[in-house]
């Protein structure tokens, strides 16, 4: 429903078919995202980072397609969004990367991949392993997130500044990216990011929460 109403409210839409929805996360509730994207007859692709999650995702049938290799993953958004072929494909790898990808393809074709955007990451709790920063492998970042705590903080919150930086980069060009209340935009704005939205109060972000903009 979620997915269904953001792109009837933001793209104008009843049909779904050829429109691209990116997002991340694959454990425990946001497992679900996958099996949205199908449901809705849309293209999704759904970055995770811990490959136990992924695959079990895919063993269970919410994933139609995993792959850690992104050019692939372009490729088959390209394939699919052209033929309007319904798919979830899932990405082993750090959603930053993803959109900094989907940012990549607009400076070098000039082309808008992603029509839907949001994030499913644990981010009510992102120093202690519900996100992941960009910089370190997962393994590298679980090792020194018991090592060295205040150093993964810090990664976090520069992974969560470029997150932040390319999703804005997208959403400029027509992209429309929703909160899915996990406090990812609230996290972001801690860590210094642009997320505050132009000429209203601190409280105020630049995009919308599904349950009052999508869901209400």
């Amino acid at each position: 429903l979620t997915v269904l109403n953001a792109g009837r409210r933001y793209l104008k839409a009843e049909d779904l078919s050829g429109k691209v929805f990116v997002t991340s996360g694959l454990g425990g509730m946001s497992g679900a995202q996958a099996k949205a994207a199908v449901i809705a007859g849309c293209v999704g692709i759904i970055a995770e980072v811990d490959e136990a999650a992924l695959l079990k995702r895919h063993k269970q049938g919410w994933l139609m397609e995993i792959s850690d290799n992104l050019d692939h993953c372009i490729a088959r958004l390209r394939e699919a969004r052209k033929n309007k072929i319904t798919l979830s494909l899932g990405y082993h790898g750090n959603v930053v990367d993803l959109w900094e990808r989907l940012v990549h393809e607009l400076d070098t074709t000039g082309e808008l991949l992603v029509d839907l955007g949001s994030d499913q990451t644990s981010c009510h709790n992102p120093f202690s392993g519900g996100y992941y920063p960009v910089q370190l492998g997962f393994e590298e970042a679980k090792q020194l997130l018991s090592t060295n705590p205040g150093k993964f903080r810090t990664l976090v919150q520069e992974s969560l500044k470029r997150h932040v930086a390319a999703i804005n980069r997208l959403a400029d060009k027509g992209m429309f990216f929703w909160d899915y209340g996990n406090a990812f935009l609230l996290e972001a704005q801690r860590a210094g990011a642009d997320v505050e939205k132009k000429g209203a109060s601190k409280t105020e972000f630049r995009y919308p929460s599904y349950v009052q903009h999508i869901m209400g």
